[in-house]
């Protein structure tokens, strides 16, 4: 393995949120800088690609890198079928989402992280990297799709921070810019 592509971004919107973070207009503007950066980033079948598998940017990510033959892991931060119902079902189109997601399921079988104490979502982050690091802190190449801000605990922004306390690179994929 020559890479691992560790990715964290934001969810689609859900129907009430406001202001609007990542609208549904903006899911193939984000599906194509995604695939743009994997492009510039070099990611090749044999490389790892690691995520959780949320409606938005994770299941973008992860269809890219399947199509792309790298080895995918969904790491989730909850079992299975709270995750789909509060981080693929719950967002603006979430029967589409959840399709998504069932369709990915078929192909990986996703990873569920330990009961422990602390934010199931600070953790997952934590465990995501720990896991892309175990193989060598070159060869991590950390993706998100963020608008910059600092968010909630265990969100993208709490993971960018992760990962730059190890000194790896950031390729971020401001979602500000994008346009439909």
């Amino acid at each position: 393995m020559r890479s691992v592509f560790l990715f964290s971004g934001h969810l689609v919107d859900a129907p009430e949120r406001t202001p609007p973070r990542f609208p549904p207009a903006l899911v193939p503007a984000a599906a194509a800088a995604i695939e743009a950066q994997l492009e510039r980033l070099q990611a090749k079948p044999g490389d790892l690609a690691l995520t959780q598998g949320a409606a938005g940017g994770d299941i973008l990510f992860a269809e890219a890198c399947l199509q792309r033959g790298l080895a995918l892991q969904l790491c989730l931060p909850q079992p299975e079928p709270a995750f789909v119902e509060t981080s693929v079902r719950a967002c603006e189109d979430g029967a589409a989402w959840v399709a998504r997601w069932q369709a990915l399921r078929a192909r990986v079988v996703p990873e569920v992280l330990a009961a422990g104490d602390g934010d199931i979502y600070e953790r997952c982050n934590r465990w995501l990297l720990d896991r892309a690091l175990v193989h060598g802190a070159d060869r991590l190449r950390f993706i998100c799709l963020w608008d910059g801000a600092p968010g909630a605990a265990g969100g993208t922004g709490h993971m960018v921070d992760e990962v730059r306390r190890t000194g790896a690179a950031v390729h971020g994929i401001d979602v500000r810019t994008l346009t439909p």
